[in-house]
């Protein structure tokens, strides 16, 4: 076993080490991420502060037609409807001119809630331990080290109770097809399984972004629940449109993890928005 294996994901004094980096792009996303920094400092221009890769591409682990594009812009005021518009425009753009991603996503943060008190555990994080820098400064050098503690537990997916209702009216609302119903059970597997992880993390002692190394983790705390979530992370990589798993997402496991990720690590403070 290598070093880095037996840190999980941390480095030696058992802060969180940052997963990504532009030199771990395999040679096929490479134009894609020339091309989507360029065009974001031609669409965001001085609004930029700093824009960030994160998810498979940055980590070197994706699939020519199967991975999204996943960026972050930290803009140096708050997002208006403005930069959300064009941040969608962006996405179609890349996504409608690279055959290599199945769509781009980006996310907007304003650089003062990034740094802010609230967001540190979460928005801060995300920005120092997952995101890989592309354009611009990097705020990881006004941020703190990170450990795997049941305070970034609770920050990061503390609020899956407040999700359920809204993931309820996302399968109520969304098309009956299955192209519509696999998006879905991707981004419900995924939830669930980094939460399932999140709540053991703190006794794991490490960090993954792997969905499958993720269920395993929780599987050693919560053997009675460990077949589900192996099934959900293989459904996060390959998802089907089956409405039985969106229901048993919403009316079982979700509702037990949410309760017990209260029990062991509290609930993640309120959001304004």
């Amino acid at each position: 076993m290598s070093g880095s294996e037996q840190r999980r994901g941390l480095d030696a004094r058992g802060y969180v080490e940052r997963e990504g980096s532009l030199g771990r792009i395999q040679p096929a996303f490479r134009p894609v991420v020339t091309a989507a920094r360029t065009r974001v400092g031609e669409v965001f221009g001085a609004r930029l502060h700093g824009a960030y890769l994160y998810g498979s591409i940055p980590r070197g682990t994706a699939r020519v037609g199967r991975s999204d594009l996943d960026l972050l812009l930290v803009l140096r005021e708050e997002p208006t409807q403005t930069d959300r518009a064009d941040a969608r425009a962006l996405d179609e753009a890349l996504d409608a001119r690279f055959p290599q991603i199945d769509g781009a996503r980006t996310l907007l943060l304003g650089r003062e809630r990034a740094l802010s008190d609230l967001e540190r555990y979460d928005g801060g994080w995300f920005v120092a331990c997952l995101c890989t820098p592309l354009l611009g400064e990097d705020l990881a050098a006004h941020l703190p080290r990170y450990r795997p503690d049941s305070l970034l537990a609770r920050e990061t997916n503390g609020d899956l109770a407040v999700l359920l209702p809204r993931w309820r009216e996302r399968i109520r609302d969304a098309a009956d097809t299955d192209e519509a119903r696999s998006r879905l059970v991707r981004f419900m597997s995924r939830r669930l399984v980094r939460t399932a992880f999140t709540l053991v993390m703190p006794r794991w002692n490490g960090w993954t972004s792997d969905l499958r190394e993720m269920a395993e983790a929780f599987g050693a705390y919560y053997p009675g629940r460990a077949r589900e979530l192996r099934e959900a992370a293989a459904l996060g990589y390959e998802p089907r449109g089956d409405p039985a798993v969106l229901r048993a997402y919403v009316d079982d496991l979700g509702p037990w993890l949410a309760e017990e990720y209260a029990r062991v690590h509290g609930v993640k403070a309120p959001r304004p928005d």
